[in-house]
């Protein structure tokens, strides 16, 4: 079964507010055993529009990143973040 990688490109308007989300977020990836690969590290934007946050997180599926994004945990985690930043959010099958 190929693995899955949540992709997310975030702009953070409200830094306070967002930690709140990025706490309750770190609780849901950690419940689902996926595994940060990137996040708000060094970026180059070559082309398009970018943000200055972006984050790539690896299950080991797309059942189970699909899960983990509409679990409770990460779902009470976004709340916080709907008003503190600009975010996509793309969950991608790997091959």
């Amino acid at each position: 079964m190929p693995k899955a990688y949540w992709i997310a490109h975030v702009t953070v308007t409200d830094p306070k507010p967002y930690k709140l989300y990025a706490e309750g977020a770190s609780e849901a990836f950690r419940e689902f055993g996926a595994r940060v690969l990137a996040r708000g590290g060094k970026a180059e934007q070559l082309e398009g529009e970018g943000h200055p946050r972006n984050v790539v997180i690896e299950f080991d599926s797309m059942a189970q990143a699909l899960e983990c994004y509409n679990s409770p945990t990460y779902q009470n985690a976004r709340r916080h973040r709907e008003a503190a930043g600009i975010a996509q959010i793309t969950i991608v099958e790997g091959v």
